[in-house]
């Protein structure tokens, strides 16, 4: 029996021919669509081209500047005008030292020598007689009754400022003070780590009591001491 469709015909043959054939073509296209780019129109505009209306006239305004001409020269007067000064004028009496054989001979003795007394400041270690704080008196190590009373009235006294509290501000302020000969309490000295404690520290020492003053070979003098104050926050 005879076959109906011819052999060489049959496209059947040539079917994975037309399958890569087809895939290449689908495999450009996809390769053209993904490389594809587009860009911005540029539009070239030459300005230099551009026709410029003479009807327009432009003119550039002209500013005139005034000079201003050099001060004249003072013109002197011709006559000199003389005032009178009514204030009177003091004139020192310059006395001339010539010896002679007339001149008085003045005896040393007619002259009266005025001696100032001449300040003496002792520290708190050297001194013979420490001054005596208020309460001490009848005490017998007088020293030890004075840092005893000092460290009360800083504990009695003592404010720790609230601005050190907020800005954590702590540390030991070192103090000197001068006790007076007539007992008051004289230039305070302090250093610490900040301004807000030695003010605090100064105002501790400044509210100390009068006290009985120092000795030192009998005479009452100054005394300088020191203490430290510390600022601790909990």
């Amino acid at each position: 029996m005879r076959p109906k469709k011819n052999p060489q015909k049959d496209l059947n043959k040539k079917s994975g021919m037309f399958f890569v054939i087809g895939l290449l073509l689908v495999l450009g296209m996809v390769y053209t669509a993904l490389e594809w780019k587009t860009f911005d129109p540029i539009y070239n505009i030459d300005v230099a081209m551009n026709d410029i209306d003479p009807s327009i006239e432009e003119e550039a305004p002209i500013f005139q500047l005034e000079v201003t001409p050099p001060p004249k020269p003072p013109v002197l007067p011709t006559e000199i005008e003389i005032i009178e000064d009514d204030d009177p004028f003091e004139e020192t009496e310059i006395i001339a030292i010539e010896v002679t054989p007339d001149t008085e001979v003045v005896d040393p003795t007619d002259f009266e020598v005025i001696e100032e007394p001449e300040e003496v400041k002792v520290n708190w270690i050297t001194i013979e007689e420490v001054p005596v704080f208020p309460g001490c008196e009848n005490e017998k190590d007088k020293r030890a009754c004075f840092n005893d009373m000092m460290q009360k009235h800083i504990r009695k006294n003592f404010r720790y400022p609230e601005i050190a509290q907020e800005m954590n501000i702590q540390g030991r302020v070192n103090t000197t003070f001068m006790i007076n000969n007539d007992g008051t309490i004289g230039t305070i000295k302090k250093r610490g780590p900040h301004d807000v404690l030695e003010k605090e520290a100064a105002r501790i020492l400044s509210k100390l009591p009068k006290m009985t003053p120092g000795k030192q070979r009998g005479s009452a003098v100054k005394v300088s001491f020191a203490i430290p104050i510390t600022f601790k926050l909990q």
